[in-house]
C-alpha cells in the first residue's frame, strides 16, 4: 500500500511540475510578445479620431458630433479612465462600442461606458458565452450581456457616421473589422502592421493563421480607404501602400 501511495504522489508531483513548466514557458513567451508590440500614445491622431493607450493595446474613439464611437474597450479600467481625462473626454459621451473581438484586453472596461450600446460579431459570440475556448481551458467573457450581434457586410449608421462591418476571422473565429465613413479601417488584432505594410496577426495569440491570411482579401480592395488602425502595431495613413503585395503574406 505504501508503495502505491508513493507512486501516486510521485505521479501527482510530476504532473504538477509539468503544468508549472508549461505555465512558466507560456508566461515568458507572452511577456516577450508583448514587448514587441508598438502602440500609439494617447492623443488625437487625426481630426476627430483619438487613440487611447492602455499599456500594450490601443482602443480608438471616433467623434460624432458631441458623442463618441469606441472601437474596443481597453484592458484596464483605471488606465482608460485616466487616459480619457488627459483628453477631457467624458466616458458618458461614448454611446457606441464596436468590439473587434472578445479578448479581455479589448473588452475589460465596458462597464466604464455605461451609456453605450455594445456591438459584436455574431460569429464571435461563441468566444464569450463559453462555447469555444480561447486556448486550452481559458474562456473569454464580457461584463455586458445586452450586446447586439453584427453580420458580415452589415452597415450601421450611428449619428452622422457610416460603419461597414467586415468579417475577418482568423485571430478569433469572429474577428470583425470596421470601415468607418469609407476611409477609416479599424482591424483590431485581425491584422498587424510591419514597416507600414499589412501583415498577418500575432501567431502566438491567434487561433487560425491560415484563415487570418485568407481574410486579407476582404480588406484588400477598399477604394476609398485611407487609414488602417491596429490594436497593437499602430496605424498608417497610407492604405494603398500598406496593401501593396498583400497576396505575398505567408503563414
Amino acid at each position: 500500500m505504501n508503495k502505491i501511495i508513493k507512486r501516486f504522489l510521485i505521479g501527482i508531483g510530476a504532473v504538477i511540475a509539468i503544468l508549472v513548466l508549461i505555465a512558466v514557458s507560456f508566461g515568458l513567451k507572452m511577456k516577450s510578445e508583448l514587448k514587441n508590440m508598438h502602440v500609439v500614445e494617447t492623443k488625437e491622431v487625426i481630426q476627430n479620431i483619438f487613440a487611447i493607450k492602455d499599456s500594450f493595446v490601443n482602443m480608438f474613439l471616433v467623434k460624432d458630433s458631441d458623442n463618441y464611437i469606441a472601437i474596443d474597450a481597453g484592458n484596464d479600467i483605471k488606465v482608460i479612465r485616466a487616459e480619457l481625462a488627459k483628453l477631457n473626454i467624458d466616458s458618458s459621451k461614448v454611446l457606441t462600442v464596436l468590439l473587434t473581438h472578445g479578448d479581455g484586453d479589448h473588452t475589460a472596461t465596458l462597464t466604464l461606458f455605461k451609456n453605450a450600446n455594445v456591438y459584436l460579431s455574431r460569429d464571435e459570440e461563441q468566444m464569450i458565452n463559453g462555447k469555444t475556448a480561447k486556448m486550452l481551458f481559458i474562456h473569454n467573457s464580457i461584463s455586458r450581456k445586452d450586446y447586439k450581434l453584427l453580420d458580415d457586410k452589415q452597415v450601421l449608421t450611428i449619428g452622422k457616421t457610416k460603419i461597414v462591418c467586415i468579417a475577418t476571422p482568423g485571430h478569433t473565429p469572429g474577428s470583425m473589422s470596421y470601415l468607418i465613413n469609407d476611409s477609416l479601417l479599424f482591424v483590431g488584432d485581425a491584422f498587424s502592421l510591419k514597416n507600414k505594410k499589412i501583415e498577418k496577426p500575432n501567431s502566438f495569440f491567434s487561433k487560425d493563421m491560415k484563415t487570418a491570411i485568407h481574410s486579407l482579401k476582404y480588406i484588400a480592395n477598399l477604394p476609398q480607404a485611407k487609414y488602417i488602425f491596429t490594436a497593437h502595431t499602430g496605424f498608417t495613413a497610407n492604405y494603398k501602400n500598406a496593401m501593396t503585395d498583400w497576396e505575398t503574406v505567408k503563414e
